[in-house]
């Protein structure tokens, strides 16, 4: 597995082409922002701890049925995925009430949802990845209405799994995002699943193990960063 020409460079990571046209080369960076990239700064080791709990996660996923973008992992930084076409959608499930969910609707946070919430943005940075509803999904043509409809079946059914993995090992889902790709014609689960794109609070104490840490100026990132992949590694 050669890799080629970068494709594409994002907050987070980069993209690059191989020999085989169906699989690309996506390695993990330290860059950290917040707030749609109006606070940016680095996150030492970001990337292995990343890169390898993604890997972790995907290979559970898989071997409960769902379909993703992960091959094999290469090394720290890097892994070996398919190379989807990503759907201009997130996805954010919420089980508990945090961040701009409970600013939005004036919730204390921290209140359990009475179920789980599913809502999706446009990806689009420009933007600031907007909330829309499936009537603008459909009137823009982002996903086909089938596309649509297996993206929620999945998400539930992720979101189910990992509540269980992470309780675990003490840890709460609090709400996470995913990014959903075709390859093949088939929708599959893509991106990352990490502290990045996951809230997750200690079982016991509630103690903050995430982003969140870096978004608020919280301190201890790294190092919480580097907990919740030894967690995970047990």
């Amino acid at each position: 597995m050669e890799k080629l020409e970068m494709l594409y460079e994002g907050k987070a990571k980069k993209v690059y082409k191989t020999e085989n046209a169906d699989y690309y080369i996506v390695e993990y960076k330290d860059d950290a922002t917040a707030f749609n990239g109006v606070k940016k700064g680095t996150i030492h080791d970001k990337g292995i701890v990343n890169n390898k709990m993604s890997a972790l996660l995907f290979k559970m996923l898989e071997e409960k049925g769902i379909p993703t973008h992960f091959e094999t992992l290469i090394n720290d930084r890097e892994q070996y995925v398919k190379a989807v076409k990503i759907l201009p959608l997130e996805v954010i499930v919420r089980n508990v009430a945090a961040g701009s969910l409970s600013k939005r609707l004036g919730l204390e946070e921290g209140v359990p949802m009475k179920q789980t919430v599913l809502e999706f943005c446009y990806k689009d940075d420009e933007l600031g990845d907007p909330m829309i509803n499936e009537y603008h999904i459909a009137a823009i043509e982002l996903a086909t209405e089938a596309q649509v409809e297996k993206i929620k079946a999945y998400s539930f059914q992720i979101n189910d799994i990992l509540k269980a993995f992470f309780l675990e090992r003490d840890l709460k889902l609090i709400d996470f995002k995913l990014e959903f790709g075709v390859f093949k014609d088939e929708v599959i689960l893509a991106d990352e699943i990490s502290p990045d794109t996951c809230r997750l609070w200690d079982a016991h104490t509630n103690e903050k193990m995430d982003k969140d840490r870096f978004r608020r100026d919280l301190g201890n990132v790294e190092d919480t960063y580097q907990q919740v992949l030894g967690r995970l590694e047990k």
